[in-house]
Formats: structure tokens, C-alpha cells, sequence
């Protein structure tokens, strides 16, 4: 039996390789024959650089970054030769790391540094968040030699923009004065009067990994949609979008971009910064899951098992859109193999004769105590189901 062991993170309690690793203890304690594919997930968001360095080989380097609300936070990064990076990964990135194969791509997942996670309930409002620790990410992988650099951006903190990140490329956000701003955050846009500066000369080409189809305005845009998440007031809503609207405009105009492009998809992603690192550094978009299940051979898996085993923290109808367990789940049943998925709370009606699903969480147990027990909860479900 060839078994594929394939979770996401369980959000707030396991990360995807914490949960992969529970399975394969209690897959090796039962069937101990059993040939186990170990294969974390990653959407962009937490997890998204371990996931993909991890699976190549890749360095992995730590930085201190400015987190979402100062101070100063543990992040990293890490490096990838290019004759390493699967060439239908690469493909999709549709730049090349470089002439030779020994040049380097550098994967950062903002979370690190801006993430949502990094900050406790009270002190999250997207008025006071910054991304400037991922721009200080980026400015290093440049420092280090990166020939290209693909950010992952789930999990974010932030709904600036990615005016923060601008700033530690060399951005300039001014009031009437001509004194910089900083840091930039929303809550102080209404001083800025001015923009200054360009994306440095050395910047290499930047793909965004996200999944996120959501234009940065409007009822399905990021202060609508996302920023309620990280911590906005229902009132304070129209202020948000009139704050992004202005900001954005500014943007364009000293960019030189189409006054549309707030309105493409995928410019809200993560508070907007897929908006603010196309604008102003020329990045470009790529589909999240695709670009992972590719860098991850996930089909060719998929083929080679006899059953998959997957999951995530809550499995819902958003998980069903096209990424993580749920594209995962789509793969494996179009492919007819067996899949037993697993999650803290199973609120999506999906049945397939293949399917089987687990809610490892007892009913009476609250959401804080499910979280600090995670693990033994899905250890025992996994006992129970093998």
C-alpha cells in the first residue's frame, strides 16, 4: 500500500508538517509495511516557505524584520538553485532564474514577517499594520544574490498596500511638509501629500503566489472582504475603501499605471500588497495551489497512491475554491483514488464514494481548548480510522 500524506496547516494549532509527521507515526505503528509519500501543504500562506525549500533542498537564511506592529521579529528566507526547482514550476513562473543553474530563486513568505499570527487578537487592526518586514525580506534577497524571488502572501496582518514594503525599497511617503512618513500606515495616509522614489535597478523579477481573485476595491475587495479578519470595525468600513481608493490613485499616478488596475483581480491579495508590487515593482501574479501542486510533482503523487490522506484546520465551501486540501481533494478523486481527509471541524457538504471524512474535534470541547490539543485529537482519529 502506497500512501500519500498530504495535510495543510491545522491554523492556529499544527502546521502542515507537524500534521503530516502525527500521521506518520500512527501510520507506521499500524501498518508498518505500508510505503508513506510525506508531502506538506502550502496556499502562500504560513508553512509556504518551509514547504517548498524543504521539498528541493533549498538554504533557508534568517533575518530580524520589522513585524506588522514594530519591533523587530524573526523571519527568513531561503534560496534555491535553479536546476533544482521543477521545470513545470518554473515554467509557470515564466522567468528564468537565471543563465546557469547554480543561480538562484528566493522564496519569502510574508507571514513571517506581517503575518495575522504574529500579533494577538487585541493589537490587530488593519489602520496600524505594515508590510514593511516583507519588503525587508525582499531588499535582502536581492543583498544576497537572488536572481528572481517568488513571494507567497497568505496570512497577512496588513491592509497598506504593501506601501510598507515600498518603503524598504526605497519608496518615499511624504506630507505637505516634504518630512517622510513612516511608518506610512493607513491611519496616517490622509498626511501623505507626495511620492518619491522607484524600485531600485537591482530588483530582480517577483511572482506572487496567491489564489485570491479579489480587485483591491468595491464589495469584493480587500478592506470589504479581508480586512474585517485583521481586525476592522463594521463602521469604519467606508473609511478603509476611501483611504485605499486615494492611496491607490497615488500609486498609479507616480507609477505611471492604468487607473484600472485597482480593479484587476487578485490586486486585493493580502491588504493589497499584490497591488502595491505590481504597481510599483512590477511583479506579477501566479495561481498559488497550481504553482505549489507543480513544485511539488503533487500529480505525479497522486498517481502513485493507493490512498490519500489529507486535511487542514476547518475544511468549508471556501476550501472547495481551488486550493490546499480541497484542490488536492478535486486531483485525487477525478484520478478515482481513495481519499480519508481530516480536519478540526468539517462544515462543507461534499460526498464521493471515495471519500471518507473525519472531524477529529469532540463536540464538547471549545475552540481554545481544541486548539492547544490538536495534535492528540488527530492522533486519535487517526488511530481510530486505521
Amino acid at each position: 500500500m502506497r500512501v500519500l500524506v498530504a495535510f495543510d496547516k491545522f491554523k492556529d494549532a499544527l502546521t502542515a508538517s507537524e500534521a503530516c509527521e502525527i500521521a506518520v507515526r500512527v501510520l507506521r505503528e499500524k501498518h508498518p509495511d505500508w510505503q508513506l509519500d510525506l508531502c506538506p501543504l502550502s496556499d502562500g500562506g504560513d508553512g509556504f516557505e518551509h514547504v517548498l525549500s524543504t521539498a528541493v533542498g533549498g538554504h533557508h537564511v534568517s533575518r530580524q524584520a520589522t513585524g506588522p506592529r514594530g519591533g523587530m521579529v524573526e523571519a527568513g528566507l531561503a534560496f534555491v538553485p535553479k536546476n533544482r526547482i521543477p521545470a513545470a514550476a518554473l515554467a509557470l513562473l515564466e522567468f528564468a532564474p537565471g543563465a546557469d543553474g547554480e543561480s538562484t530563486l528566493a522564496i519569502i513568505e510574508m507571514a513571517t514577517a506581517s503575518g495575522l499570527a504574529l500579533l494577538p487578537p487585541g493589537q490587530r487592526t488593519p489602520w496600524e499594520t505594515t508590510s514593511r518586514g516583507t519588503g525587508q525580506l525582499i531588499k535582502a534577497a536581492v543583498e544576497l544574490g537572488a536572481k528572481s524571488i517568488v513571494l507567497g502572501v497568505g496570512g497577512s496582518a496588513t491592509h497598506d498596500l504593501g506601501v510598507g514594503a515600498l518603503t524598504a525599497l526605497g519608496y518615499e511617503f511624504r506630507d505637505a511638509a516634504g518630512n517622510p512618513l513612516r511608518p506610512p500606515t493607513p491611519a496616517r495616509w490622509e498626511q501623505v501629500a507626495r511620492i518619491d522614489g522607484t524600485a531600485p535597478a537591482s530588483l530582480p523579477p517577483i511572482a506572487i503566489a496567491c489564489d485570491v481573485t479579489n480587485p483591491l476595491l468595491g464589495p469584493k475587495g480587500a478592506a470589504a472582504v479581508f480586512a474585517p479578519q485583521k481586525g476592522l470595525h463594521a463602521d469604519e468600513l467606508s473609511a478603509l475603501e476611501n483611504a485605499s481608493e486615494r492611496m491607490a490613485h497615488l500609486l498609479c499616478t507616480h507609477c505611471h499605471q492604468p487607473l484600472t488596475l485597482p480593479n484587476a483581480p487578485g490586486s486585493g491579495a493580502a491588504g493589497g500588497i499584490a497591488f502595491g508590487l505590481v504597481c510599483a515593482a512590477r511583479a506579477k501574479l501566479v495561481p498559488g495551489f497550481t504553482f505549489v501542486s507543480d513544485w511539488l510533482s503533487l500529480d505525479t503523487r497522486i498517481a502513485q497512491a493507493d490512498l490519500i490522506i489529507t486535511g487542514e484546520g476547518r475544511f468549508d465551501s471556501s476550501s472547495l475554491g481551488g486550493k490546499g486540501p480541497g484542490a488536492l481533494l478535486t486531483k485525487a478523486l477525478s484520478a478515482r483514488k481513495r481519499v480519508q481527509l481530516f480536519a478540526g471541524l468539517i462544515a462543507a457538504s461534499t460526498t464521493h464514494d471515495l471519500l471518507t471524512l473525519h472531524e477529529i474535534t469532540p463536540t464538547d470541547v471549545p475552540l481554545d481548548r481544541a486548539l492547544r490539543e490538536a495534535s492528540s485529537h488527530l492522533s486519535r482519529s487517526l488511530q481510530r480510522a486505521f
